[in-house]
């Protein structure tokens, strides 16, 4: 069964579009379920005054903190549905994928889930990208939500209307170390080896971040500046690995490099860390185009989870075809943690329609990867070079 955790920024989304809904998986014999949980300033506004209040002395993760009990109820209740508790999968695109990545690393999770998916994010860098901040930032960033508010308490933060505090949504949207939902960052949780070692399925698309930078976009002009302020001393490294003598290449290498830094490094980093725990890695790189978001941030989505719709004119044949064999990769997996299945069973290399299934083979290292697309086949992961520049800038 599948367990999955929205994405948007941990400032907005749902459990119910129509990308991600589960009725092609329940279709398949898997049971689904996608939950809500609490966003901006009410999911992750941190203060002493709240951590005093909890009686874990916890603040800042109440997001998180919903996402555990969910996978809590699904514990003691999915069973009446025809679940098995014992074979969970986890699964997150996006925020929801960074928050999965987190809950691998949290105390509170043992137990819970077998199996873990991501979808363009994860927190699993030695300094995330997004959607993280340490405790002594999120401390300060409530502090200064109730100083502009006029706030000496939260009690008087309590008596705002909710209409009004939501338009927080974007200073209070990362997760936090607290000691209670996470003790220690996902990296040193890796590192440590208190991370949880489970099968692990995840990965990136080709433009990840195209939708983010459309009014930010790179040219010939400030090109250049835009790389010196990124990267600093390695600058000359990122332009001699990514030329520029138009607009043209200019924008589209800024769009590369934005993806790589912002969304598909802490991917890298996850394979790495989950190589080294020994655990079966399979990370993708998501190429397909089409007429609707093709390989932008989220359009994995509707081919994961098989919801390409019937009559849209946006997807052809090719595009079905790599549908139903994801589904395929996913249901093995969640199944039995090999997106090929079980060689002894009668769909192995095979999806539920009698499509051929390419086999996936596990990642060896982390300089190559699953590309899928209408002919997917392992390639050398595309930003390589680039991730050695990071990993020299982070002190890997």
């Amino acid at each position: 069964m599948l367990v999955y955790i929205h994405g948007g920024s941990l400032q907005t989304g749902q459990p119910w579009y129509s990308d991600y809904q589960g009725e092609t998986l329940a279709r398949e014999g898997m049971i689904v379920v996608n939950m809500g949980y609490r966003l901006g300033v009410f999911g992750f506004l941190a203060s002493e005054e709240l951590a005093a209040e909890s009686g874990n002395g916890t603040t800042g993760n109440y997001g998180l903190l919903d996402q555990i009990k969910a996978l809590e109820w699904v514990q003691e209740n999915i069973a009446a549905f025809g679940g098995d508790p014992d074979n969970v999968t986890l699964s997150g695109e996006s925020a929801g994928s960074a928050c999965v990545s987190a809950l691998l690393c949290s105390p509170l999770t043992e137990g819970l889930f077998e199996r873990a998916v991501m979808e363009s994010s994860t927190v699993s860098a030695r300094e995330p990208a997004h959607s993280f901040r340490l405790f002594d930032a999120a401390l300060e960033s409530g502090k200064e939500l109730l100083e502009r508010y006029g706030c000496a308490s939260i009690q008087q933060l309590r008596d705002i209307p909710a209409e009004q505090l939501v338009k927080e949504a974007s200073t209070q949207h990362h997760i936090t170390i607290d000691g209670y939902v996470l003790s220690e960052t996902p990296y040193e949780a890796y590192q440590d080896g208190s991370a949880m070692k489970v099968p692990l399925m995840h990965g990136f698309n080709a433009h990840e971040g195209a939708a983010f930078i459309i009014f930010s976009n790179a040219n010939l002009k400030n090109y250049e500046e835009k790389i010196q302020r990124s990267f600093g001393d390695h600058a000359d490294e990122v332009l001699a690995l990514y030329p520029a003598s138009t607009d043209q290449e200019a924008k589209e290498n800024w769009e590369q490099i934005y993806s790589a830094v912002l969304f598909t490094y802490g991917h890298y980093c996850l394979t790495r860390q989950g190589l080294r725990d020994g655990v079966p890695v399979y990370e993708y790189y998501f190429t397909q185009e089409n007429g609707r978001l093709g390989s932008w941030h989220s359009g994995e989505e509707v081919y994961l989870y098989g919801n390409i719709p019937a009559d849209s004119k946006l997807y052809t044949e090719e595009d079905r075809l790599l549908s139903r064999r994801w589904v395929q990769y996913l249901v093995n997996f969640a199944s039995t943690g090999d997106p090929n299945g079980a060689a002894d069973s009668q769909q192995y290399g095979k999806t539920s329609a009698g499509d051929d299934l390419p086999v996936w083979e596990p990642q060896t290292g982390a300089g190559d990867i699953y590309r899928l697309n209408a002919s997917p086949e392992k390639i050398e992961e595309p930003y390589l070079k680039l991730y050695e520049i990071l990993d020299a800038i982070h002190g890997y």
